[in-house]
């Protein structure tokens, strides 16, 4: 290693950014950032020493000034906490200040849509008015799985808003029969703004429908609300609260369809994996796996075992590819995806993201790579947070390959999808 080129750090998001901008060594990247802020800033006194960028590179790279921050934007596409900075606690992007106050309107908005304040005038509600809600839920489960969650969010969470206004004066089973399609409902809302990656929406909708699911007394949408609560935990990386959750759910199992119980084993899982206790990962589905012959139910909710081709192998192989399992993962996702219909774009595109991170997983960047060129132009497609998410992981596990062509290849084609500038 020259001098020039100082010793190899350990924040290699900055490196491969440096190199991208055609700064192959440390002193160049100090001199071309200097520059580039000087005119940004117009101040000629702002300067980037040598020393300073040999630290970001290092394993403490600490945080740059807020006019700093702004200039490397401006320079490399990407905001610090991107490049392997420590993000300070408060920190906004100055982009994101209005955004912040968009996004409290936006939750506002939310809130309205399932808090509808005041008496309502009284009317009858008829009791056919149940089955036709339910009729309805199904047919939203179909669009979610071709449309994606923006389209269907102000539908469905109206039609919620429509069957609080009808709990309000209905009696007896008619109004206990709309508790039970109302926490449906919120429920499917509550994954909606999931998948769109509004977890302050999914946590406050997953709420209502638990709140809905105690009045119906009913102990399946009970657990079920558990289980929902518990995939938001998920998405927040908090395994011990997904297992808490999901035994208090199985608490007085027998009283419970087996179909809600698969569900919160199957979520369970996910908690085992993200504790990295694999053992528990394969008990626990292996358990819910001899428990699908018997789903036999009604009921017009959950059937995500019953409508998911491959249900479990899809669990599996998401638990296997946290735990870093690269060539099992990627065994089960190459035999889900010769079930999953081609209509499922979604879906796929999601099961497709993270088959290729499994191939990267097990040291086969190419056939990630021709994974990811497919998998893109559905997530553009589908605005899908959770996709997006999945590829942003994907981006991480091919960080051995960055500066190899496959890398940058794959930073081409991910940069419409993964670029947060």
């Amino acid at each position: 290693m020259t001098p020039h080129t100082g010793q190899m750090g350990r924040n290699d998001a900055l490196r491969a950014a440096r190199l991208r901008a055609g700064w192959r060594t440390i002193e160049s990247a100090a001199a071309g950032l200097s520059e580039h802020g000087q005119q940004l800033l117009d101040d000629r006194q702002f300067t980037v020493s040598a020393r300073t960028w040999r630290r970001w590179e290092g394993d403490r790279p600490g945080w740059p000034a807020e006019e700093t921050a702004v200039v490397i934007h401006d320079a490399l596409g990407r905001w610090p906490e991107d490049l392997g900075f420590t993000t300070p606690p408060g920190w906004i992007r100055p982009e994101h200040q209005e955004e912040a106050d968009v996004n409290r309107r936006a939750f506002v908005s939310v809130t309205a849509a399932a808090l509808v304040a005041g008496p309502v005038a009284p009317q009858h509600v008829d009791p056919a008015l149940i089955d036709y809600f339910q009729q309805q839920l199904e047919g939203h489960y179909r669009a979610d799985m071709f449309l994606g969650p923006h389209d269907l969010i102000g539908t469905v969470s109206a039609q919620y808003q429509l069957i609080d206004k009808l709990v309000r004066s209905a009696k007896g089973e008619t109004r206990r029969g709309l508790l039970r399609v109302g926490a449906a409902y919120a429920a499917l809302v509550g994954w909606l703004y999931q998948d769109a990656g509004d977890m302050d929406g999914a946590a406050f909708w997953r709420g209502v429908t638990q709140e809905i699911a105690m009045r119906s007394r009913d102990p399946h949408l009970i657990g079920y609300s558990l289980v929902n609560q518990a995939q938001v935990r998920t998405d927040l990386g908090d395994g011990h609260a997904v297992i808490d959750l999901c035994e208090a759910a199985l608490d007085d199992a027998d009283r419970l369809v087996p179909k809600v119980r698969i569900m919160a084993m199957q979520q369970q899982a996910h908690g085992a994996s993200l504790t990295e206790d694999r053992r528990s990962v394969d008990q626990l589905l292996d358990e819910a796996d001899r428990l699908l012959p018997r789903v036999d139910d009604d009921l017009p909710w959950g059937n995500a075992c019953r409508r998911t081709p491959g249900y479990l192998e899809v669990q599996r192989a998401t638990c296997y590819g946290r735990l870093g399992l690269g060539a099992e993962a990627g065994a089960l996702w190459s035999q889900v995806l010769t079930v999953v219909p081609e209509t499922a774009r979604r879906d796929r595109g999601v099961y497709m993201a993270r088959q290729a991170t499994a191939a990267a997983v097990a040291r086969e960047p190419d056939r990630a790579l021709e994974i990811a060129r497919d998998v893109a132009a559905v997530a553009l497609e589908t605005r899908s947070a959770r996709m997006r998410r999945e590829l942003i992981t994907l981006e991480r596990a091919m960080r051995p390959w960055h500066d190899a062509p496959v890398g940058r290849d794959l930073a081409e084609i991910l940069a419409p999808v993964t670029d947060r500038s």
